[in-house]
């Protein structure tokens, strides 16, 4: 177990400080040229018409009227030549047609879908941005100026396109004495509100949002804060939330005893709890509504390849990627959906793509646009790449291997150890011809190698979107669903591999791919025969003890950690989640992250009929008509500041309260006067119909606009944010004082201990089709949105 040190005298500069001083000047090594793996080409690639609805949505170059102005091989072609010059860094005397070699090699290593980096580099190489990392961590330290120098970082970091992790473990505790001011301390999570404003004030052109995570020691004073600081509406909606547990903590929860939470910077205790109380907080919030999430810190630090140079403290957004302070991470994706040649495996092809593979995540390093310049050399003297796979799932159904078997289990670790023996040998390989990385002499390796980390299985949301295959190592969600298209039809998509071999079954019809759309598992389709029910299985059908043994199955070869959500379903217990965590602990995974199916107040996607229709009688749902207005209303009118200008926002009420809201923004007849038109009379419709209005102020307020605006110390997101908050404040205003006219300060909801709220859509935000819990994230299959950047 590593012992814990307090460092009350560090800043998050001498973190960064630390790590420069302790790397010693790298000896020149000779070059001489590497061999170039032969992989499949084509004349002409063609993607599906999803793959290139996502791509045309959120990759390929537009101009500035937002008209797309690159095909896929162009996109490819761009970003293979600006990788495949980084090859003149290491070997200045390549010819022309050497370089134009490499660079057709990643082309077609891309074209083909056996291989795509993270979206980043898809997005920005060879683009004026340049910044091609998806993963950052920031250190935070316990001072005025370290905290607002993070904020100020990660303002830079999501405008370029990437995702932040932060440890807020060094910040003193809620009320702890702050001796230059003789006040007392805010704690952790107030600060953290100030990061997610911050993120939700910062915008990215429409492809990548602001992600983060937070994460707290399990021994910090206000762990029981952290641990709740999700639990209330629309709260923090721009983090994860993790918990760092310790070896000492899960001792301690395993015999019964007591634990001490610690004050960060002297190390004293500060109180001592029953570890299984704190434990049983954790774990009831995760079965409530997700969060907070495990990382198992021990595990993490004991696979840390530069001890030497400081202990890991946090990860990036979906907590796949342990990073230190300043530290980013380049991630690429495997396709194992194309490594399957006649019901086999195809290791040759495998070793292959896995060997230019880490030469291109090596070559990113090197031609990539950092944020920081703090990023940019730790980055380089650790050069950690992050090589994974998707498509298993789907490998599986070819192989006719069920997911919830120890065959597929099995199959999972011989693959992860292949990938990971190839990937470490290419990196050994590099080491040879370029030299190893810069605090090689400060980390654990015995043998020369070029890269700090290689492997880390990482959400793949969009890039499987891409490649038509399915995510990470994840299970299939469901075999047919509706894919909405941006603004086409809804079409009806069903895995290719279920129809072919519904086809070959002889039973493939329209009707029946109805019936299993409307299902949550081949089990309730008497038309299917039992083999294929037992080899096409999707999360719905995997108990969760499976999902865990996957994801240490492949953990087990990685060198960083997997990104994987454990999905339960509606009716588990607190009793299953904490048994889920406790094995996940035993088996070796480096964290977890939990979803049971419904557990939000507004369910996230959901399959099946309802009860009334299982029953044979059809869902009635009633229609509801709005009471009359009345002659003579009462309310008031209130001006606010929008990033389009000012709004002004009259609700009034009648004798059964409020029924109807106006709005006037702009100049009438604009396209903006319309559309706050329009919202208003869609709000005073609901309102006399006999909705809450607090149902509304919850659907509508922290909606992101182009132009969020401060007005009076709140963060103004759009026209629909402040027509609920001017809502909000009405309530208020009658709640507190039974009148209008003394105006008060909208708080944010209490976190009560019984509620469950959470900002979370049940439908996609930019298409409207539906969404999953995937990859320690949540995915919209059909226009590729995720809610983790």
């Amino acid at each position: 177990m590593l012992a814990r040190t307090p460092v009350p005298e560090k800043t998050a500069s001498d973190l960064f400080n630390v790590a420069r001083n302790a790397v010693k000047p790298q000896k020149k090594r000779s070059v001489s040229r590497l061999e170039l793996p032969k992989i499949e080409r084509a004349d002409k690639y063609t993607y599906s018409e999803n793959s290139l609805a996502v791509l045309e949505r959120r990759y390929l170059a537009k101009d500035k009227n937002g008209i797309v102005v690159e095909t896929p091989e162009d996109m490819f072609r761009r970003v293979a030549k600006h990788i495949a010059s980084a090859e003149m860094v290491f070997d200045p005397e390549l010819t022309h047609a050497d370089l134009a070699e490499i660079e057709e090699t990643f082309y077609h290593l891309m074209a083909s879908m056996d291989f795509l980096p993270n979206s980043p580099t898809l997005m920005n190489a060879g683009r004026d941005l340049g910044q091609l990392s998806a993963c950052f961590v920031l250190p935070v330290g316990d001072s005025m100026e370290d905290i607002f120098n993070a904020i100020k970082y990660t303002a830079l970091i999501h405008k370029s396109g990437g995702g932040t992790g932060f440890s807020f473990s060094r910040l003193r505790p809620k009320d702890s004495m702050v001796k230059s001011t003789a006040g007392t301390a805010s704690g952790p999570v107030s600060f953290m509100s100030v990061f997610n404003a911050a993120t939700e004030t910062v915008k990215q052109g429409g492809t990548r949002r602001g992600a983060n995570m937070a994460i707290l020691r399990v021994d910090h004073p206000d762990i029981e804060h952290f641990i709740d600081c999700k639990k209330g509406e629309h709260a923090l909606n721009n983090f994860n939330i993790s918990v760092a547990v310790t070896d000492e903590f899960m001792d301690a929860v395993k015999n019964r005893s007591k634990f001490s939470l610690k004050d960060p910077n002297t190390g004293k205790t500060v109180k001592e709890i029953v570890a299984t109380k704190l434990f049983d907080k954790i774990v009831e919030n995760a079965w409530s509504n997700g969060e907070p999430g495990i990382v198992f810190l021990d595990s993490v630090n004991k696979s840390n390849p530069t001890p030497e140079i400081g202990d890991i403290e946090s990860t990036n957004p979906c907590g796949e990627q342990p990073l230190l302070p300043y530290e980013s991470c380049n991630l690429g994706s495997i396709n194992l959906n194309h490594v399957v040649k006649d019901e086999q495996i195809d290791w040759d092809k495998l070793e292959r793509i896995i060997a230019l593979s880490v030469r291109f995540l090596d070559d990113v390093i090197e031609v990539n646009k950092y944020p920081l310049a703090e990023i940019g050399e730790m980055t380089r003297k650790n050069r950690k790449i992050g090589l994974g796979v998707m498509g298993f799932a789907d490998l599986l159904y070819q192989l006719n291997i069920p997911y919830n078997s120890a065959e597929g289990i099995k199959l999972g670790e011989e693959i992860m150890s292949m990938v990971q023996k190839a990937a470490h040998r290419a990196s050994k390989e590099l080491a040879a011809k370029r030299g190893t990385f810069s605090n090689y002499d400060k980390s654990i390796f015995e043998t020369p190698i070029r890269n700090a980390t290689i492997t880390t299985i990482a959400p793949t949301g969009t890039l499987s979107m891409i490649a038509d295959c399915s995510g990470g190592v994840e299970p299939v969600f469901s075999l047919v669903y509706v894919k909405r298209v941006m603004d086409k039809n809804d079409l009806l998509y069903t895995n290719r591999y279920f129809e072919e071999a519904l086809d070959r079954a002889g039973i493939y019809s329209t009707e029946l791919l109805n019936k299993v759309e409307a299902c949550h598992s081949l089990k309730e389709v008497d038309d299917i025969p039992e083999p294929l029910q037992r080899i096409f299985v999707t999360s719905h059908d995997i108990a969760p003890e499976w999902h865990v043994r996957m994801q240490a199955a492949f953990q087990k070869h990685t060198d960083n950690a997997v990104s994987k959500t454990i999905n339960f379903p509606h009716n588990a217990t607190t009793s299953d989640v904490k048994k889920a965590y406790m094995l996940a602990y035993d088996l070796g995974c480096k964290g977890l992250t939990v979803y049971r199916d419904g557990s939000r107040q507004e369910q996230v996607m959901h399959k099946g009929k309802t009860v009334a229709e299982k029953n044979g009688k059809p869902a009635e749902r009633p229609l509801l008509k709005p009471r009359h207005r009345p002659a003579v209303t009462q309310g008031m009118t209130e001006r606010v500041n929008t990033g389009d200008g000012a709004i002004y926002i009259t609700i009034n009420e009648d004798e059964q309260g409020i029924c109807e809201v106006f709005t006037s923004i702009g100049k009438a007849g604009g396209n903006m006067s319309a559309q706050a038109e329009a919202i208003s009379r869609l709000i005073s419709l609901s309102l006399r119909s006999g909705m809450d209005p607090r149902d509304i102020i919850k659907h509508l307020k922290g909606i992101s606009g182009p132009n969020p605006v401060w007005e009076n110390g709140t963060l103004i997101t759009s026209s629909p944010d402040a027509i609920a908050k001017a809502m909000e404040r009405y309530l208020q205003r009658r709640e507190a004082n039974g009148t209008l006219k003394a105006p008060v300060k909208v708080v944010q909801p209490a976190f009560e201990k019984d509620t469950n709220l959470i900002e979370i859509p049940d439908q996609c935000p930019d298409c409207g089709g539906e969404i999953a819990h995937e990859d320690g994230c949540i995915v919209c299959r059909s226009c590729g949105f995720t809610r983790c950047g």
